[in-house]
């Protein structure tokens, strides 16, 4: 079991239960015009995306290649973990909220918790294997993975009701759904008794940047107009400069 092995649970168990609670944003579509909620998505979305990207090149990659001490491995580790998540879009129909949102048609609804779930899973393992290397990197992990749910939640509720859920099941299950994210940390933590998990810190940035490059960058370059282009990439920066933050202050 690994050292201060109260502490790093109770962060594991807190960081899966909020993550888990994070699912109740969806509930913010009911109360938001759907023009105002258009405003809101992609400025989240671009922040999302500086965020998950910053994350991976200025905390998780300088962290594995230290745990690794270079080598083909971690760079190996960390095409996995891209390729994990290009997997799962491409043979569950995974989309993120923007792209749920326009479909709307009930069976997409099942996919949609379906790869929510094991998405969450396979993040919670992720970020839980980085609370287990060092606290500090599982906050930052966790607060870059928070800033992608946010808008991947409120279109998530927003295509469930539209696919004929009712609102209180919407909710529910969106929070079951994002529960897979704690069990996936749990999972991380108790492997660690018996394997290294240091694999799972270059696996995450793995995800990290498919998540931000390959799936959140392309989604707000679509849907630029006159005048949000800028705020797209201030929140974009915006992103990238919180990660930047976090690494000064965890520095000094």
């Amino acid at each position: 079991m690994p050292e201060n092995t109260v502490s790093t649970l109770t962060w594991i168990v807190a960081s899966g239960l909020l993550m888990s609670a994070l699912a109740l944003v969806g509930s913010l579509t009911l109360v938001l015009s759907e023009r105002a909620l258009e405003r809101l998505l992609m400025p989240l979305v671009a922040f999302a995306a500086g965020s998950l990207i910053g994350g991976a090149f200025l905390h998780m990659i300088p962290v594995g290649l230290a745990q690794f001490a270079g080598g083909d491995s971690f760079f190996l580790w960390v095409l996995l973990g891209f390729f994990t998540f290009f997997v799962l879009e491409q043979f569950l129909h995974w989309h993120h909220s923007h792209r749920a949102r326009e479909t709307g048609r009930q069976p997409m609804t099942y996919l949609i918790l379906l790869g929510d779930g094991l998405h969450n899973f396979i993040g919670g393992l992720a970020i839980g294997g980085t609370f287990l290397i060092d606290i500090r990197l599982g906050i930052m992990a966790w607060l870059a993975a928070a800033a992608h749910e946010v808008p991947q939640e409120l279109g998530d509720f927003a295509v469930l009701v539209q696919g004929g859920w009712s609102k209180r099941s919407a909710l529910l299950f969106n929070v079951l759904s994002a529960l897979t994210f704690l069990l996936g940390g749990l999972v991380a933590y108790f492997a660690a008794a018996r394997i290294d998990v240091a694999f799972l810190v270059p696996f995450a940035a793995g995800n990290f940047i498919y998540i931000g490059a390959s799936d959140l960058v392309p989604e707000v370059k679509r849907h630029q107009e006159r005048g949000a282009s800028g705020v797209h990439l201030m929140a974009f920066a915006a992103g990238l400069a919180l990660m930047w933050l976090i690494r000064v202050a965890f520095e000094g």
